[in-house]
Parts: structure tokens; C-alpha cells; sequence
């Protein structure tokens, strides 16, 4: 059984590339291989099974080459390319009597290989391998019979055997893992469709009921502006609230954008210390309301590279966040720590905490902790800003204990010019 044991290990090489290859593609995020990069996969198990095959003669090598040529014709649509490459290989071992049994086997398989590619898409996976395994059995039927008519074999039940089961065998394994492969990829591009569509409709029904309550509210001022009689005081008041409504919604599709498209208008030094100062004092008023102590805790050195007014928009979020989840007052610190590579910032409250459940969606669109009165943007805005300007965040956080926000930046190294 020596032919049988050359193409079990042939089969069993081939296997193992392909199982290099599948994960080369998953690792690289380009799993639907461009007809060049299938080629050169192909070429290369091709070359092993020339390395590999077994030589009952000077003159003859008998190895799998025919599953290349067949799963690459069937599923890439390089069957002329992969058997052109086969005779040239031949050729390299000499022009003899194998030779010329392999240019008129593979010379019409290469043809009908590329006949057959535009059809065998068409078809259902099952019937795909059905082809596969059905071409394969052909061709080694062919095998055999030249096999038998040039140089018959000392063991013919070896032969047959290797020759009959094992190519049809590999073809259907193969052929039967790259539709499972294919199958699950068209599943997981088919749930990412999916999950965007839900996003877009989530996005709309929130921005509709986002910004519906504050334009209602304005069109109804308005409304009651448009009575002759209205007193002037009146009429400003009134105005007053409209703008302020409109500035609602103008912020509510602020957020959005910020969101979506979290680009830094303007890229600068920001001075760590000196701007959380500024933070501080616009929510200090806020803090004292809800009888919050602020704690702070500044390093003396520590700058990072963004924009300023993002940055204090995403701390304005987290901050405002930690004040209101202290309703009944409460200790709040904000420390920040230097390295030579990173700026670190925590915000640490006393306030109520998050269950894991919330804490695990944090961030997620729409969604707040706050209820009603919570619409989920200032999360998803400081999530967005932090990837922007090159950080990362992390939270913890304890049902009636507190929350713990730990914000990390690249430190700001500026570049010393010589004089």
C-alpha cells in the first residue's frame, strides 16, 4: 500500500495549507480571496505535491496534483492558469512518456474547468460538492486507465485504491470546508447588515423623538407669539424659551454628529491640569446644588495632543454624569498621574453605581442609566472622543458603592528644535 500511504500524506499536507491559509485570510480580515492571492495558495500546495509524490519509475510521479487543479478550477475559476502551471512543473522533471500523459489530461481539464466556473456558481452548496467530488472521480477513473495502459502497477489493488478514494475523498473534504467557511462568513456579514440596519433605525426613532420634543415646544411659543396683544415682556420670555429650545435641538444633533463622525477640528497642546481646573469651575455650581464635594488631585506636569473643546466636552459628560448619580451628596475626586508615555484620569464618585448589566452596555447607543430623563448620547459622545484623540477609558463600578473612570492618553512629547 505505498501509493496509498504517499496520498494520505499528500492529502494530509494539503489539508494542513489550507488550514494556514484559511487563517492567514480570518487574521488579515480579507477571508474572500482575490483570484491572485487563491493562485498563489493553489500554486504552492501544487509545488508540495510535486515534492511529495512517489515515483513507482523514472518516468512517472503519481501524486494529488488533480484536487488543486479541480478545487481551483470549480471555485476560483483559475483551471487553465493551474493546469498550465502543472505541465510546466511536469516539464521540469524531464520530457518523457509522463510527460505527455499529463499535457493531454490536464490540458482539456483545464478547458472544461473554465467552461464549468460561471455554471457551478450558480448552484447550491450541496450540489457544488456533489460536482467537485463527481469531476474528481472522473478524472481519476482517466488516471487509472492511462495508468494501466503505460505502466501497469506491481500492486494494482494499491493503485486503484489510492487513485479511486483518496482524490474524490480530498476534493469532498475540501470542498466541504471552504463552503462551511463561506457559509459562516456570509452569516457574519449578513448579522454586521444587520445590526447596522437596527443601528440606522434606532438612530432615526431617536433622533425623531429627540429633537420632536423641543421643536414641539418651540412651534407651540410661536404660536402664542403670533397674538397681536402680547404683552413686550411676554414676547421676550417667550422668544427666550424658543431659543432655548431650538438650542436643544441643535445640541441633540450635535452629539450625533460628534458620535458618528468624532473628527478633531483642531488638532493642539492641552494642558491636562489647566483645562479639568476649567471643567470644574463651570460644574462647581452643579456640584454644590447636590451637595458634592469635588476632591482634585492634579500632577504637575502632563499634556496631551487634541482638540480642547472636545475634550472638554467629554469631561463636562463624565463629570456632570458623577454629580447627578449623587443625588443625596456625596465625595467626588478627580486625580490625574504623568508618565513619560501616558496621562492617566480618574473620576471617582460615592454615588449609586451600576449594576454589571449596565455597566456592560455603557456607552452602547441609546441607551442611559438615567431612564426617562436620560437620552444615552454624553456616553456614547466621551466613548468617541476618547478613541478620537488616541485613548482608552475603563470603568468600574459597584451598586451603592460608586464608579471609577480611568481615562488614558498618550502623553505629549513636543518636538525640540535645535537652534
Amino acid at each position: 500500500m505505498e501509493i496509498t500511504k504517499h496520498f494520505f500524506f499528500n492529502l494530509s499536507l494539503l489539508i494542513i495549507i489550507l488550514f494556514f491559509a484559511l487563517v492567514w485570510a480570518e487574521k488579515n480580515s480579507k477571508f474572500r480571496f482575490s483570484k491572485g492571492c487563491s493562485l498563489f495558495w493553489l500554486l504552492f500546495m501544487m509545488w508540495i505535491c510535486f515534492q511529495f509524490s512517489f515515483q513507482p519509475s523514472p518516468h512517472y510521479f503519481f501524486d494529488l496534483r488533480l484536487i488543486i487543479v479541480i478545487i481551483g478550477g470549480l471555485y476560483v475559476g483559475v483551471g487553465p492558469a493551474l493546469a498550465l502551471s502543472v505541465i510546466i512543473m511536469r516539464g521540469f522533471y524531464g520530457i518523457e512518456p509522463g510527460f505527455y500523459s499529463n499535457l493531454l489530461l490536464y490540458l482539456p481539464l483545464g478547458i472544461i474547468l473554465w467552461k464549468l466556473y460561471p455554471w457551478f456558481w450558480k448552484q447550491v452548496p450541496k450540489k457544488r460538492i456533489r460536482v467537485s467530488v463527481t469531476m474528481a472521480m472522473i478524472i481519476s477513473v482517466l488516471t487509472v486507465i492511462t495508468m494501466e495502459i503505460s505502466i501497469p502497477p506491481e500492486n494494482r489493488f494499491d493503485a486503484w485504491f489510492a487513485y479511486l478514494v483518496i482524490p474524490p475523498m480530498g476534493v469532498g473534504m475540501i470542498s466541504y470546508v471552504i463552503e462551511f467557511a463561506k457559509r459562516n462568513l456570509d452569516i457574519r456579514e449578513n448579522l454586521v447588515r444587520t445590526e447596522k440596519l437596527e443601528a440606522v433605525e434606532q438612530m432615526g426613532a431617536a433622533i425623531s423623538h429627540e429633537i420632536r420634543n423641543p421643536l414641539t415646544a418651540a412651534i407651540g411659543f410661536v404660536q402664542l407669539l403670533q397674538e397681536q396683544k402680547l404683552p413686550p415682556r411676554k414676547r421676550m420670555e417667550y422668544l427666550t424659551i424658543v431659543k432655548a429650545e431650538l438650542e436643544s435641538a441643535e445640541q441633540v444633533i450635535q452629539n450625533y454628529l460628534t458620535f458618528s463622525k468624532p473628527a478633531l477640528d483642531k488638532i493642539e497642546e492641552i494642558n491636562v491640569k489647566k483645562e479639568l481646573i476649567q471643567v470644574i469651575n463651570i460644574l462647581r455650581p452643579t456640584a454644590n446644588q447636590n451637595s458634592v464635594e469635588i476632591n482634585s488631585n492634579f500632577a504637575l506636569l502632563g499634556s496631551i495632543k487634541g482638540d480642547r473643546q472636545k475634550f472638554h466636552q467629554c469631561f463636562l459628560n463624565v463629570i456632570k454624569n458623577a454629580i447627578e448619580a449623587m443625588p443625596r451628596g456625596g465625595q467626588l475626586y478627580i486625580e490625574t498621574q504623568y508618565s513619560s508615555t501616558h496621562i492617566t484620569i480618574e473620576i471617582k464618585d460615592t454615588g449609586v453605581g451600576m449594576t454589571p448589566d449596565q455597566l456592560q452596555r455603557l456607552g452602547e447607543p441609546y441607551y442611559s442609566t438615567k431612564g426617562s430623563k436620560g437620552t444615552g448620547l454624553g456616553m456614547m459622545v466621551v466613548f468617541s472622543i476618547v478613541r478620537a484623540m488616541e485613548g482608552s477609558v475603563r470603568v468600574k463600578s459597584e451598586m451603592g458603592i460608586g464608579t471609577v473612570f480611568r481615562f488614558s492618553f498618550p502623553a505629549y512629547k513636543p518636538d525640540l528644535k535645535k537652534e
